[in-house]
This record gives C-alpha cells, sequence and structure tokens, in this order.
C-alpha cells in the first residue's frame, strides 16, 4: 500500500471541541479501514500543525475521499502528502536516464 503524511490543522470548530479531538482520532482509525486503509501514527504536535498522521492506503482516490470526508465534518483542514518508502525511491531514480 502506498504511504501519505497528512498535516492537519484544527478549524475554529475543531478548537472550540479540542477536548473530542482523541475520540475524532479514534473515529478516524475506525473509518479508514472500513475504507481499506490504515492509520499507523497520530502524532499530536505543537508548531504550525496541530496533528500529523500517517497512512497506508491502496491509492491516492481511496486518500483522498478519505481526506475530504473526514474535511467535510468541519473539525480539521489538511494538506497530504505522497510519501515514498526508500525502496519505492530507489525504483523512481531507476528510471532517471
Amino acid at each position: 500500500m502506498a504511504m501519505y503524511i497528512s498535516l492537519i490543522q484544527f478549524t475554529d470548530q475543531g478548537i472550540r471541541n479540542v477536548k473530542d479531538t482523541v475520540k475524532r482520532g479514534e473515529a478516524a482509525i475506525a473509518e479508514a479501514e472500513k475504507m481499506g486503509m490504515k492509520i499507523t501514527e497520530e502524532f499530536w504536535t505543537m508548531g504550525a500543525y496541530d496533528v500529523v498522521v500517517l497512512f497506508e492506503a491502496p491509492d491516492d482516490a481511496t486518500m483522498s475521499a478519505f481526506m475530504l470526508k473526514i474535511g467535510s465534518m468541519g473539525n480539521v483542514k489538511s494538506q497530504t502528502l505522497r510519501a515514498f518508502r526508500r525502496e519505492e525511491m530507489e525504483k523512481i531514480l531507476a528510471k532517471i536516464k
């Protein structure tokens, strides 16, 4: 499965309900599993982003659908990055002539 990193910021609604953030994280784990994905790590962070989440998903479309569903709930906005493992990067670099 492909790996993704999501950088998440609380919306105004999300910060007003910050006491529920761990519960929302648990709900996200369950939703990801329903969609054939896996949340491998969740980190609550200081700085520009409030949460960083590592995902494994079968493809970009599934990852996009998941993030749109989560975002539509109004508690967070996100930026999601496709992440390549070392072996994947080696294959990509092998294509450069």
